[in-house]
């Protein structure tokens, strides 16, 4: 197996178990080794201390396993047993009203660069890495093996791999259940639950592998505090916080999105569940909605936007978007109104976000409340030894 030596007094991080190791910290590492190679990592006086695979980034490489064990079929075999285990710890299996949650969480479950989602069935993987894409078939034999309900395993990786590598693998399915073959063709979307709600799976061509299901608890707690409420849902996407305030009773919500196709799925799965009457979409820039909308229009205002920064150098920018939007959604609210506040990026810190929000308040000249802050659910768990891997940020704020 190809090798990576540190510098002198380097190996601090991997000894808490961090599964990421920098590029700084390479002493020497074998010459011929390639973007997705798996390497062992040693101290500057030959200590072992990790397995991982190699990408030519800063990340140098990303931790499998921190004890010298082989990187083989039984290896993701025990893996990904062990991420189904928690999963059916947590009550995720068996639930009729709740079929969509993630399987595997990347870092969370000791596999970075690997997410597989669940949809009744239906597998939907992203590979984040090199490595971990070069590694697709010994992950698909282990996932087929210990969920024999599989119906397929799709592979939606084109946008998420590295743009330094060679390799872009398409869009396209690893693995079909023998009987379901002849229905490939026709199937561009499905249907799974969450919360007892149906909703469209855009597997294909939606955002994510199709939905935001990292916001299932966040979108409970909606529907628990709705009643009655006119709701406005900001970066609605197909609708899942829109669904859940309908289902929790709201008199009337609207929902925003600049995405026309995502807005058509967002209609049809609110038709799906009966709640048109009390629905309203409209496809609009939130920006400019929330700027031309009249004050005390909302008692409740969702704001669920996409990741404004993917990368460090992208914060100042990000924090600003952030400002704009919360600024004036507090402005805008009704007095004693809720407002669901998230932010995705990894990059900004929950401080920074904090902080963010507090400028917001200043400026709006409003009295905020901190309700309850909202992380990702528990099917998204993070390792205690990777702190980035908390990228959800949300707030439950009562502006009055």
């Amino acid at each position: 197996m190809k090798s990576i030596i540190l510098l002198q007094n380097k190996e601090k991080s991997l000894q808490r178990r961090h599964p990421w190791l920098f590029s700084g910290a390479v002493a020497k590492k074998d010459k011929d080794i390639k973007d997705g190679d798996i390497v062992e990592i040693f101290s500057y006086s030959n200590e072992y201390l990790a397995t991982g695979y190699f990408q030519n980034e800063s990340i140098a490489v990303k931790i499998l396993t921190f004890d010298k064990e082989e990187i083989n079929q039984s290896f993701f075999y025990k893996r990904i047993e062990s991420a189904i285990i928690y999963r059916k710890t947590m009550g995720l299996f068996g639930d009729e009203h709740n079929t969509i949650f993630r399987i595997v969480n990347a870092e969370g479950d000791f596999l970075p660069g690997l997410i597989v989602d669940f949809y009744d069935s239906h597998l939907i993987i992203q590979f984040h890495s090199i490595g971990m894409y070069l590694m697709r078939d010994m992950i698909v034999k282990a996932l087929v093996k210990l969920l024999p309900d599989t119906k397929f395993i799709f592979s939606k990786s084109s946008s998420t791999m590295p743009k330094s590598t060679n390799i872009v693998p398409k869009d396209e399915f690893l693995w079909v259940k023998a009987e379901d073959n002849r229905l490939l063709n026709n199937i561009e979307n499905f249907v799974a639950k969450e919360n007892g709600c149906s909703f469209i799976i855009d597997f294909k061509e939606g955002q994510k592998t199709g939905f935001f299901i990292d916001q299932q608890a966040n979108r409970k707690l909606v529907s628990g505090l709705s009643k009655g409420k006119n709701v406005l849902n900001c970066f609605c996407y197909t609708g899942g916080f829109s669904i859940a305030a309908l289902k929790g009773g709201a008199k009337k919500v609207d929902s925003i999105d600049i995405s026309k196709k995502a807005l058509n799925i967002c209609n049809a799965n609110v038709d799906m569940n009966g709640f048109l009457q009390n629905h309203e979409s409209k496809c609009e820039d939130v920006v400019t909605y929330i700027e031309n909308v009249p004050a005390n229009t909302y008692d409740m205002i969702i704001l669920d936007p996409p990741a404004f920064a993917k990368h460090q150098k992208d914060i100042r920018q990000a924090l600003k978007g952030y400002r704009t939007i919360n600024q004036k959604a507090m402005e805008k609210i009704k007095s004693g109104g809720l407002l669901f506040t998230f932010s995705c990026s990894q990059a900004v810190s929950k401080e920074d976000f904090l902080t963010m929000l507090f400028s917001c308040a200043t400026l709006a000249n409003k009295k905020v409340r901190i309700v309850r802050r909202l992380p990702h659910n528990f099917d998204h768990p993070q390792s205690i030894f990777h702190p980035e891997g908390e990228y959800l940020k949300g707030f439950l704020l009562y502006v009055e």
